[in-house]
């Protein structure tokens, strides 16, 4: 048999017993699930496709079930041949979610690096080598524990902050005032989420002081469904606008927004939006609107690198979203991705994605997992 033929499928749904954390004043410290697709060739080469789900009320095997009945459609078929194996399984699996299918392209990438003997980035262009990161912070309990934290990065050699805040329009008011007050003269680079909560009215108010302010960007304001509130919003302000990212998947929808001048930047995550196949795809259009494409990489650390591999391999984005406290997000894996003391990110040394996991940790704290072989 061909060595590059796929011979085992494994599954895996993790939840990790680490410290949990929320991104809202009203919600609950989150479950956030890891799930990775370990796919392994004939001839020895393995890859890993990763994404996390989350949520208040426990850990989540759904992504794993959905994996449990694609899988073995993997099975016997070429590794590098990814165009046929994603049309394979969209035919025999029907309605393939595109995390699902996402999760299989980055692990076929993977393969395919190792292969080549290449870091996915470099296969992908090469555009850069290292970008700066920025620190994703959670949500904290009041404005003086934000202040606090803010001087803790600093002193990690980060330039630029996005707060996950309170998401309630008058705190969110009261912090980031706070904030400017104790730091805004340091030369900080600042970006606040707040997980499509607010109003359309509230977007504004808050996009007009944030524009003062000098913010780099506002992050998830508006549902991301509300293209035309998005799109008002843009045409009221000169502050860069971005979407969540996390709702408008498909390429002729993402293309739509594009053309109503929805956002400042098209946000779109590897394995969410599909894989890093589609994600090429994704850039491009925002590249067509001359717009940049600001890359999720909030995650577990598999997660974080497609995503980064993409950033370094087209060069189409400012900064490489970095959770922070990092340990939580850095579960299970021997290789993790940090910023230097300048706060700048590289990729990991290796081939693919360069992300060697600890696969025995990750089997104690799996909640379900599948093996499927020839």
């Amino acid at each position: 048999m061909n060595a590059l033929a796929i011979d085992r499928v494994r599954v895996y749904a993790v939840g990790p017993p680490v410290e949990r954390y929320r991104w809202a004043h009203d919600m609950k410290p989150q479950f956030v699930t890891l799930t990775l697709l370990r796919v392994t060739t004939k001839g020895g080469l393995e890859g890993i496709g990763a994404e996390m789900t989350y949520g208040g009320l426990g850990f989540d095997a759904t992504l794993a079930e959905t994996l449990r009945l694609l899988a073995p459609a993997l099975l016997g078929r070429n590794a590098l041949d990814r165009a046929r194996l994603r049309a394979h399984v969209l035919h025999e699996g029907g309605g393939a979610s595109s995390q699902a299918l996402g999760m299989m392209d980055i692990a076929l990438w993977d393969i395919a690096g190792r292969h080549a003997g290449l870091p996915i980035w470099k296969m992908l262009g090469g555009a850069q080598n290292s970008i700066p990161a920025y620190a994703s912070t959670n949500t904290l309990d009041h404005p003086q524990a934000y202040i606090d934290h803010v001087a803790e990065i600093l002193e990690l050699g980060y330039t630029a902050i996005k707060f996950h805040c309170f998401c309630d329009y008058a705190q969110d008011s009261r912090l980031v005032e706070a904030v400017h007050k104790a730091h805004g003269s340091k030369g900080l680079r600042l970006m606040l989420d707040v997980e499509q909560r607010y109003s359309r009215e509230e977007a504004l108010r808050m996009a007009h002081r944030l524009e003062e302010l000098d913010y780099a960007w506002f992050e998830a304001p508006l549902p991301d469904v509300d293209l035309a509130g998005y799109a008002e919003l843009r045409r009221r302000t000169s502050l860069p606008i971005l979407p969540a990212g996390n709702s408008i998947l498909a390429l002729p929808l993402l293309a739509h927004a594009l053309e109503m001048g929805c956002w400042s930047a098209l946000r779109v995550a590897a394995a969410r939006v599909g894989g890093i196949g589609e994600a090429v795809k994704a850039v491009a259009l925002a590249e067509a609107h001359n717009l940049p494409a600001e890359l999720q990489s909030w995650g577990y650390t598999p997660v974080q690198a497609a995503n980064l591999h993409l950033m370094l391999g087209l060069g189409r984005t400012a900064y490489f979203e970095q959770p922070y406290p990092y340990s939580a997000l850095e579960y299970g894996a021997k290789t993790v991705i940090r910023p230097d003391s300048k706060g700048l990110v590289r990729a990991p040394d290796g081939n693919g994605l360069g992300i060697e996991m600890d696969w025995d940790a990750l089997a104690r704290a799996a909640i379900a997992s599948f093996d499927f072989s020839l």
